[in-house]
């Protein structure tokens, strides 16, 4: 069964950076897709940055030049570094498999504060 596994959440002050990390269970070249969400509280789940076929990258308008999505193959895992990071970036962030089928991690919060 495929699991991911989020960490590197926390709390930041605006301005700061965070790398967001998540462990695959299996290869990470099985997923066609990878990706990052996050969910701010009272709002709907949006994609933050997607990964496709190992190095096609999209990223919301919000984030486009403060955020990067990588992958390691040696390590499984896909990445989200988030530089100059902002109130509004608060949310938990889910990280997402695509294999036929959605797999979602449980999420991992990020805080900043001003």
């Amino acid at each position: 069964q495929v699991q991911l596994v989020e960490s590197g959440g926390g709390l930041v002050q605006a301005g700061g950076s965070l790398r967001l990390s998540c462990a695959a269970s299996g290869s990470i070249f099985s997923f066609n897709a990878l990706a990052w969400y996050r969910q701010a509280t009272g709002k709907q789940r949006e994609l933050v940055a997607r990964i496709l076929g190992g190095s096609r990258r999209n990223y919301a308008d919000s984030v486009k030049g403060r955020f990067t999505i990588s992958i390691s193959s040696a390590a499984n895992t896909v990445y989200l570094q988030m530089s100059s990071l902002r109130v509004e970036d608060t949310a938990i962030y889910y990280c997402n498999g695509e294999a036929g089928s959605a797999y979602w991690g449980r999420g991992t919060q990020v805080t900043v504060s001003s």
